[in-house]
């Protein structure tokens, strides 16, 4: 007799088989496995003790072990050692749908840990850990408001392709995954090559669809099993002080609201916050009392800040008396700087992106090597948030999580618009350094890396901006907001980032923080994000209107030259002789591509290029 119950379901989801199954590994933790077609990934989900840290400690964690893939990991020690950038990159797209499910005040410490055990060749694992770990977590006693699924959506030859495969993001048009509800939408995050606003809501609502199908078998998993949930009451809300506050101190608050400046707004807020705590705690003699009702009325003035600026966007006026389509003012520089290959600094009210841009040779490529055959990656966009940049202080101790997503995103939107290595044949490196944020400094990077690009000699297809949008909605009110703010951001419903050309949508990410996003919305919001990317197009083209027509005067100058395979061997010469001759002679660096039939000629300071081509 089997020392294992196990439990399991299988449906076929978009030709492949999907199977979840709990009960035989990991009995410790409440956990499944997930299979699709071949790959397999294990993921535990736990509960830890309450942790008062001021924040919702969760962890999610994601690897990909290289025996997976038949692989031994390269390097010195031989095992896997910090997690790769794709491996936290999937562990944000787990953790940004189910952080806004667990209860409001639920504070103990969470941990999801996923292991991709076997890598189907054909499929990423991405979407059977996201659905592993939406799974783990609906069958453990944690009070997690789910169920959800994901997946993955294509688009190839017109249409749009459920739970696509590697050759269907390669060949096609769409890479975009879905993380759903039965009845909401939670998590979106995509690239395509200039797909247009209908396409992308026809992916997003079939991928709904899809996720529904994997709800459905988490559900007959947890009937099987029998979860109980434990108990969490959320604390109630003082309504009393909340109510005193109201009546004492909203017109001040929202006077404060509206000044100008987020700096100035900021203390503006904090005075009226401070003048409540002095008056309401006055006459208190217990110092630990006074205390206590101080924290409370931070507590209280935060949800009365939330009121005041919901209401006020629903009533028509923003914090800084736009309105809803209004995109803040924009100024666009190109070559701020004078020995970089190229440079802009993009401004847009008070998020500031400053963008340098460098040109290398295909010796600079970044070697990629993960579960999938390795290869190599021309452009890479790396996205800097220093804690200056919002005014406050804390140690750099590398790019965090968010900073690799944000760089994430924007690589993917500029990505399709790059020139072919063919005509252009240089490794490109942008680097966005956030000067000042106050909301949206992705899309920031995304248009400031355009107009570097640009600034670079770089004959791009088409240049490409990015905006972010925001919702606010109470009943049947319902206010879509352009270029939102700080404030908007964090006390809206939605943070929507779209970048794309004029022709299409090139990249987007969207997270909810609410129930029920239809349709209609969701075609608002895309309608209004590209009559706002047209706006910050023109600002952008009226600093620089095409690319420049050479590289700059420091960049390497670097031609591909075609060479028929059988003269490779004379341009080499016997031992190699007659290419180093040539090199020395001109001032060169010549590379050869066999597989590919052309020869890479570069200069870097004083040479002869032109020679150096002739004679190739």
């Amino acid at each position: 007799m089997s020392m294992f119950n196990p439990k399991s379901v299988e449906r076929e989801i978009a030709g492949r088989r999907l199977k979840i199954e709990t009960g035989k590994m990991g009995r410790q933790a409440s956990s499944c496995t997930v299979t699709y077609g071949d790959s397999v990934v294990f993921v535990a989900a736990v509960a830890g003790p309450v942790k008062n840290m001021g924040f919702f400690p969760l962890t999610v964690d994601y690897r990909e072990k290289t025996y997976a893939a038949g692989k031994i990991p390269g390097g010195f020690f031989k095992r896997e050692g910090q997690p790769t950038t794709k491996e936290k990159l999937t562990a944000r797209l787990i953790d940004r749908p189910i952080r806004p499910l667990f209860p409001e005040g639920y504070m103990n410490e969470i941990s999801v840990s996923c292991m991709v055990l076997s890598a189907d060749p054909e499929v990423d694992c991405d979407i059977a850990a996201m659905i592993g770990a939406f799974t783990a977590l609906e069958l453990s006693p944690i009070p997690f408001q789910g169920p959800l699924g994901a997946c993955r959506m294509g688009y190839v030859d017109g249409k749009v392709v459920p739970m696509a495969s590697y050759l269907d993001t390669d060949t096609g048009a769409l890479d975009l995954i879905v993380a759903a509800s039965e009845d909401a939408i939670l998590m979106v995050e995509g690239g395509a090559n200039e797909v247009s606003e209908e396409v992308m809501i026809e992916a997003i609502l079939q991928g709904q669809t899809i996720c529904s199908e994997i709800i459905s078998m988490q559900r007959e998993l947890c009937e099987m099993v029998g979860v109980t949930k434990s108990e969490f009451e959320v604390a109630e809300k003082n309504i009393a002080l909340l109510d005193k506050l109201r009546d004492g101190y909203v017109e001040e608050l929202r006077e404060a609201n509206f000044t100008q400046g987020k700096l100035i707004r900021k203390d503006a807020i904090k005075a009226v916050r401070d003048k409540a705590i002095a008056d309401m705690t006055e006459g208190l003699d217990d110092e630990q009392a006074a205390k206590d009702l101080s924290d409370e009325i931070k507590v209280g003035f935060e949800d009365l800040r939330r009121e005041v600026i919901r209401s006020g966007i629903l009533e028509g006026r923003r914090s800084d008396d736009r309105k809803s389509s209004d995109i803040r003012q924009i100024e666009c520089e190109v070559s701020v700087l004078p020995r970089v290959h190229g440079s802009s600094l993009f401004t847009r009210g008070e998020t500031q992106a400053l963008v340098v841009l460098t040109l290398g040779s295909q010796y600079d490529q970044q070697r990629l090597d993960g579960l999938r055959e390795a290869s190599t990656k021309k452009f890479m966009l790396h996205y800097n948030f220093p804690s200056f940049s919002v005014g406050e202080s804390w140690p750099n101790r590398g790019p965090k999580r968010r900073e690799i997503g944000h760089g994430a995103l924007a690589e993917r939107a500029i990505t399709p618009m790059l020139p072919d290595f063919e005509k252009f044949p240089y490794t490109i490196r942008s680097v966005s350094e956030i000067m000042e944020s106050n909301g949206s400094s992705s899309m920031a990077t995304v248009c400031g890396t355009t107009l570097a690009l640009m600034d670079a000699g770089a004959p791009i297809k088409r240049p490409v901006a990015g905006i972010a949008m925001g919702l606010v909605k109470e009943g049947d009110k319902v206010a879509i907001l352009t270029d939102i703010a700080g404030d908007e951001d964090h006390f809206g419903d939605m943070d929507f980032k779209v970048a794309g050309t004029q022709n299409g949508i090139t990249a987007l990410q969207m997270d909810i923080k609410m129930k029920g996003l239809d349709r209609e919305i969701l075609v608002q919001a895309l309608d209004q994000a590209k009559d706002a990317r047209m706006s910050v197009l023109r600002s952008m083209l009226a600093a620089l209107p095409r690319p420049r027509s050479t590289v700059s005067a420091h960049s390497p100058r670097i031609v591909h030259v075609p060479i028929g395979a059988e003269k490779i061997g004379n341009l080499i010469g016997p031992g190699g002789r007659t290419i180093r001759k040539l090199q020395e002679e001109t001032g060169t660096k010549i590379d050869i591509n066999d597989a590919e039939g052309y020869v890479t000629v570069g200069a870097w300071g004083p040479s002869n290029l032109e020679e150096a081509v002739r004679i190739v």
